[in-house]
C-alpha cells in the first residue's frame, strides 16, 4: 500500500464512530489498569520487601486466567461481545473499590491483596478474548492492519501516561488512586454502551462436544504453524525478557528513586511503543513480515541485558524505550497475523488462546522473574533473561520456516 493511501485508510479507520469509542474504551481502561498496578506493587512490596512477594502478585492474576480463558473465548463466540465486555469492566469497577477499601483500612497482610488480584485477573481474562475479536466486526478488513496500529498505540500512550500519573496520584495517597481507577472502570462501560454494532452470536456446532467446542481454539492453533508460531514466539520471549516486575525493586535498591521515578520506569516501554505504533498507524509492513519479527525480538533481547546491567537512570530509560518500540513491531504483526489468519466464528477461541499465551509470558512471567531475582539476585535475573531471548529467536528461526517466510500482512488469510 502506497503511503498517501495508507494515510487515508487510517482517516477512514478514525472516522468510524464506534472504533472511535472503541478506543476511548482502550484509553481509560489501560490507564486504570497502569494506575491500579503502580499502586498494588508498591503497597505489595512496601509490605514485604520481597521480590518473591511481586511475583505472587503475578501469579495471583495468572492462575484464574488459566482456568477462565477457554470458557471465556467460547462466550465470545457464542453472545454480544461488547456485552461481555462491559460487565467485565462493571467487576473490575468492583475490584477496584475493593482496593479503595483494603486501603482505607490499612490492611498489612498480603492475602486479602492477592485475593482481589484474582477476581481483577478473572475479569480481565474475559474481556481480553471479546475485545481482540470485537475489533475485526468495527472496522472492514482493508482496514484492520490500521485498526490494529491504532489500538496499540493508543494502549502504548495510556500506558505510558498511566504509571507516570499512577505514581504522582499514589503521593497523594493510595486511596486517591483506586478512587481515580474506580471512576475511570465505569466510564469505559459507559463508553462501551455507546457503540452502536451489535455483534453477531454463531451457534455452535452441532456435531461437536462442549469439550470439543471449548477446545476448538487449542485445535485451530495447533494446526495452523504461522498462528502457533506467532504466539509461541511472543510467550518464550517475554517469559524469559520481560523485567517489569522488577521495576519496583529497580526504583527503590537500584536507580534509588521513589513512586514517581516508578511511573517513569514503567512508562518508558510504553513511549517507545506508541512511536513506533503511530508511525505504523499510517503504513503496513510490504515486505520480509516475518523476519521482521524474528529481528525485532532479538532487539527486545538485546535490550533486556541493556537495561539490567544499567545503573543510570537515563540509560536505563531509554533501554526500556528501546524494548518497548521493539516489542509494538512484535504485537502488531502477531496481532495482526492472528486475526487474518482466523474466520469470525472461531476468533473468540483462538484469541483466548493468544490471551493465554500472553498471560503465560505476562503474569507468569512476573512470577518467573521474582523467583529467579530471589534465586540470583535481580540484575542477573534480568540479563539471564535477556540471553534466554535471544536463544528463543534462534530455536524460533529453525523450528517455524513458514513464519519466517512471510512477505505483506495483506497476504495472510484463514485458509
Amino acid at each position: 500500500m502506497a503511503p498517501d493511501q495508507s494515510s487515508a485508510t487510517s482517516r477512514a479507520v478514525l472516522a468510524n464512530h464506534d472504533f472511535r469509542f472503541y478506543l476511548v474504551s482502550v484509553f481509560l481502561g489501560t490507564l486504570a489498569i497502569q494506575i491500579q498496578s503502580v499502586a498494588v506493587s508498591w503497597e505489595i512490596y512496601a509490605i514485604a520487601r520481597s521480590p518473591l512477594a511481586l511475583g505472587y502478585a503475578g501469579l495471583a492474576q495468572f492462575l484464574p486466567m488459566v482456568l477462565c480463558v477457554l470458557p471465556a473465548g467460547s462466550l465470545a463466540d457464542r453472545y454480544d461481545r461488547r456485552l461481555i465486555i462491559v460487565i467485565s469492566y462493571l467487576l473490575q469497577a468492583a475490584a477496584a473499590a475493593t482496593f479503595l477499601g483494603l486501603a482505607l483500612t490499612h490492611t498489612r497482610t498480603l492475602i486479602p491483596w492477592y485475593v482481589v488480584l484474582a477476581l481483577f485477573g478473572t475479569t480481565r481474562t474475559f474481556a481480553s478474548p471479546a475485545a481482540q475479536s470485537l475489533v475485526p466486526q468495527l472496522v472492514p478488513q482493508g482496514q484492520f492492519p490500521q485498526a490494529i496500529a491504532w489500538n496499540s498505540s493508543t494502549f502504548q500512550i495510556a500506558t505510558i501516561a498511566g504509571p507516570a500519573l499512577g505514581g504522582a496520584i499514589y503521593i497523594l495517597g493510595p486511596a486517591i488512586a483506586y478512587g481515580v481507577c474506580l471512576v475511570m472502570f465505569l466510564a469505559v462501560a459507559a463508553s462501551l454502551f455507546a457503540i452502536r454494532s451489535r455483534t453477531p452470536a454463531f451457534a455452535p456446532d452441532a456435531a461437536s462436544s462442549p469439550l470439543q467446542r471449548l477446545t476448538a481454539g487449542i485445535s485451530y492453533v495447533a494446526a495452523h504453524p504461522l498462528i502457533l508460531g506467532a504466539i509461541t514466539l511472543d510467550l518464550f520471549a517475554v517469559l524469559l525478557g520481560g523485567a517489569t516486575a522488577l521495576l519496583p525493586i529497580y526504583a527503590r535498591d537500584i536507580l534509588h528513586t521513589g513512586p514517581a521515578g516508578l511511573g517513569l520506569l514503567r512508562s518508558a516501554p510504553a513511549a517507545g511503543a506508541a512511536v513506533v505504533g503511530l508511525i505504523l498507524g499510517h503504513m503496513t509492513i510490504q515486505r520480509h513480515a516475518g523476519r521482521k519479527l524474528f529481528g525485532f525480538v532479538a532487539i527486545f533481547g538485546f535490550a533486556t541485558i541493556v537495561f539490567g546491567l544499567s545503573r543510570d537512570f537515563k540509560v536505563s530509560l531509554a533501554a526500556l524505550a528501546v524494548l518497548g518500540g521493539s516489542d509494538m513491531v512484535s504485537v502488531y504483526i502477531r496481532s495482526t497475523l492472528v486475526q487474518l489468519a482466523t474466520p469470525d466464528p472461531m476468533r473468540g477461541r483462538v484469541s483466548a488462546v493468544n490471551r493465554l499465551f500472553i498471560g503465560a509470558s505476562n503474569e507468569l512471567g512476573e512470577f518467573e522473574s521474582g523467583l529467579t531475582a530471589a534465586w540470583f539476585g535481580t540484575v542477573p535475573a534480568v540479563v539471564i533473561g535477556g540471553c534466554g531471548t535471544l536463544a528463543v529467536v534462534v530455536f524460533g528461526l529453525i523450528l517455524f520456516p513458514s513464519l519466517r517466510a512471510i512477505g505483506g500482512l495483506s497476504t495472510v488469510s484463514p485458509s
